[in-house]
């Protein structure tokens, strides 16, 4: 563990250094692109050797090949330089028409696929060199209720691991965090185009059925089950994949049916053939919210976006 005097010897360019040295495996190209002498780069090297008590970089006729030490490295340096660069970056003024910094925003895929249409359209008119980065999260577990199944977020918030996430949340969020609804979201039953399931869409020939269950961590038990085993029934859940847009292609070549998010389908069930009938039991329906931190909304890129996020997210903006 470092202690004060080991920190005061670290040189962020060090770190820099030996990124650009990495991916590049040679030196020269290394010094060329740091705009710095081959004996600078070697000196820096020698720095960060003696630092970090390992050779590092091992020399061959056609450059260097990194140590195993080296590779173990390469995610936390790259880690800490990002973070750094965005330590930076909220210090500046923030001016969406020059920006060039990248945002994250952690979504399920059946949420960002609906809001990050408009955005980028938004994006493009009023911040071109703004880049965003969309972070999977699925719940941990099988949903059954929204209750509370999306707090694992929280953390990574707090954390920067993202700037915002956009969630199922019905219930209030603790009063260090902000959540601006976005839209109401409900299921229906999707199926390919002619399956006999959409001319009879009862609660009968829906236990008949094989269905697909989207769940991150393959339990295909959820909150229909729940309600099923209330009437005395079940389902066959034929497959479980770990997200929406997976099961847009499966559902679309085979007899199975799945719940999926409304909105999320009616964008996209053109272009894969589906239809969506309207579920003969009852189904999640929850606020989408946009939920950041208020030390987050201290930055104003994040402030700006968070409000960007509202604007272009709503019904109205999304048809």
């Amino acid at each position: 563990m470092l202690n004060e005097i080991d920190l005061s010897r670290v040189d962020l360019n060090l770190l820099v250094l030996f990124k650009v040295v990495l991916e590049e495996r040679h030196v020269g190209q290394a010094a060329e692109r740091l705009s710095l002498s081959p004996s600078a780069v070697s000196h820096g090297l020698g720095r960060l050797r003696r630092l970090l008590n390992d050779p590092l970089f091992l020399r061959t006729p056609k450059g260097v090949v990194p140590t195993e030490r080296a590779m173990d490295l390469a995610a936390p340096i790259a880690d800490i330089l990002t973070r750094t660069r965005s330590v930076i970056a909220t210090a500046e003024p923030f001016d969406a028409a020059t920006s060039t910094r990248r945002f994250t925003i952690g979504a399920p895929d059946g949420v960002s696929a609906v809001f990050l249409s408009p955005l980028l359209s938004a994006l493009h008119v009023s911040a071109p060199g703004v880049d965003i980065s969309v972070r999977q999260i699925l719940p941990p577990r099988a949903v059954r209720t929204t209750d509370s199944v999306w707090e694992p977020v929280l953390p990574d918030i707090e954390a920067r691991a993202m700037d915002i996430a956009v969630v199922p949340a019905d219930n209030a969020v603790p009063a260090r965090f902000v959540a601006r609804a976005l839209y109401e979201e409900d299921f229906v039953i999707a199926m390919r185009a002619g399956h006999p399931f959409s001319k009879n869409p009862t609660l009968d020939a829906y236990c008949q059925e094989q269905h697909l269950v989207v769940s991150l961590t393959g339990d295909a038990y959820g909150f229909v089950d729940d309600f099923l085993a209330e009437q005395g029934r079940t389902r066959r859940a034929a497959l479980t994949v770990p997200n929406f847009m997976f099961a847009l292609g499966v559902i679309s070549e085979t007899d199975l049916i799945a719940a999926l998010p409304r909105s999320f389908l009616a964008m996209y069930s053109r272009y894969f053939g589906l239809v969506g009938v309207e579920p003969p039991l009852p189904l999640i329906r929850s606020r989408i919210c946009a939920i950041t931190s208020k030390a987050a909304l201290m930055d104003a890129g994040v402030a700006w976006l968070f409000d960007l996020l509202e604007r272009t997210a709503r019904p109205s903006a999304t048809g």
